[in-house]
């Protein structure tokens, strides 16, 4: 679909989770929603100023499908500034089809995925940023992903953006002017005001990428790896946060030889716990590849939770572990369990949480450790959080043409090349908000909608 065809096409589809239900919603949208939809309800809606719930019948030939609730929007006050008709019916899902088809053959078409989102953004009523929001709501899974998407619709990023770009916009202006009196020997443009500008721009576009690493695992959830040696008690600690038995807990070492994942959500953000092989070397084929899933894990992964034996391990044999296993980079808390069967913990450093998961398990300081540990080497900008891919790499795009601004400016490059790399950092940033789109840009974007939405 252009972006153009859609004005003169009424489109309807099923708003609510599909299957059984106490009510369903269906929304029609278009120039002609109110006719159609006036097709098959039972009272008049013409003339109807909008923002009015109706109670009424869905009818074909003087047969009663349902007793339905109507609301009306007219443009430009709705979600997709078109007018708009929403049905609330009973959730059978025979009526919700029902209508669908009643409505299909009185002139609508059935909505694409992220169609009445789309239109939305193509009236204006919402720009890119804020319309991927939308998609990030309904999918959000934890307090923190739901907080994140509210401040994105809310225009929380657009509003960052659209201030960045003015200034953009104002100097590459600026420079433009020159060129034009070239040959005059004119400079409109301070090049020292301008250098600190773009060292400005260049370090809140890094913020703003900075914060992905943040926002992209609240999205998604923080992967967290329980790693350590076999019958460190991996399964056990597992276990015990998510308190059911989820894996296998046995004397006999190298009894998990698989991943094991599990979602938990600790203060509002959700941590995706990943229960792996014990690593030791052996000569077992199907445990060697659970121990290279393991180091393949941890690798991937935001958090790592060392769990040891502190028994029957040294803490040399800890520290050769954790060096040779665990890169620097990813944040690790460090677990000596079986603390209680250890005469002197003094050995044991006070960085290392103990515990006795079998005896008493302190669950709740283990969460509070790991919540901690991830919000401890997570520094965001408090006000705006980046958790979309698509938006990261557009500013990474930004951030890489605003360093050849600077070297050019530096070098004292000719004022038309620098003008070329700030429009490149205006396209990219533009991108984002659907200042600057496409239809093959927005088509991907709406693809991963839902129909309805």
């Amino acid at each position: 679909m252009s972006n153009d065809s859609y004005k003169s096409e009424s489109i309807c589809a099923i708003s609510s989770p599909p299957g059984i239900g106490g009510v369903s919603l269906i929304r029609i949208s278009g120039a002609e929603s109110f006719s159609i939809a006036e097709n098959i309800f039972s009272k008049s809606l013409k003339g109807n100023s909008g923002y009015q719930v109706l109670y009424g019948k869905i009818i074909e030939k003087k047969q009663i499908i349902d007793d339905v609730i109507v609301t009306v929007f007219k443009n430009p006050h709705s979600f997709t500034g078109e007018n708009t008709v929403e049905i609330n019916c009973h959730g059978s899902t025979f009526i919700q089809q029902k209508i669908i088809e009643l409505l299909i053959n009185n002139g609508a078409r059935l909505a694409l995925p992220g169609e009445f989102s789309k239109r939305a953004f193509l009236n204006g009523k919402l720009d890119l940023s804020q319309t991927e929001a939308i998609a990030d709501l309904i999918n959000s899974k934890s307090s923190a992903a739901h907080e994140i998407a509210i401040k994105q619709l809310k225009g929380g990023i657009s509003s960052e953006l659209k201030i960045l770009r003015n200034k953009l916009i104002e100097f590459a202006s600026l420079i433009e002017l020159e060129l034009d009196f070239s040959e005059e020997d004119v400079e409109f443009a301070d090049r020292k005001h301008l250098n600190e500008l773009i060292k400005d721009l260049i370090t809140h576009i890094y913020q703003l990428k900075k914060s992905f690493q943040y926002g992209n695992a609240i999205k998604n959830g923080v992967s967290t790896v329980i790693a350590g040696r076999p019958n460190a008690g991996k399964s056990t600690l597992l276990n015990n946060i998510l308190n059911e038995n989820r894996a296998i807990v046995s004397s006999i070492a190298g009894t998990t030889r698989d991943t094991i994942e599990e979602i938990i959500t600790i203060n509002g953000i959700d941590f995706r716990l990943v229960d792996t092989a014990g690593i030791r070397n052996t000569e077992d084929e199907i445990e060697k590849i659970g121990v290279a899933k393991t180091l393949e894990k941890i690798n991937q992964s935001s958090l790592v939770i060392y769990i040891y034996d502190s028994w029957s391990t040294t803490q040399k044999e800890v520290d050769e572990d954790l060096s040779k296993y665990i890169e620097n980079k990813v944040p690790c808390l460090v677990i000596a369990n079986k603390i209680d069967l250890v005469k002197s913990s003094k050995e044991i450093p006070k960085d290392h949480l103990t515990a006795s998961l079998k005896t008493t398990p302190n669950t709740l300081e283990i969460k509070d450790s790991i919540f901690e540990l991830f919000e401890r080497n997570n520094v965001h900008n408090e006000s705006v959080i980046i958790s979309n891919m698509r938006h990261f790499e557009a500013l990474e795009l930004a951030y890489n043409e605003l360093i050849k601004v600077e070297k050019g400016l530096s070098e004292n490059i000719p004022g038309d090349l620098i003008a070329m790399d700030i429009r490149q950092v205006l396209y990219y940033i533009g991108t984002i908000t659907g200042d600057i789109s496409s239809d093959e840009l927005l088509g991907n974007i709406f693809a991963n909608f839902c129909i309805g939405k």
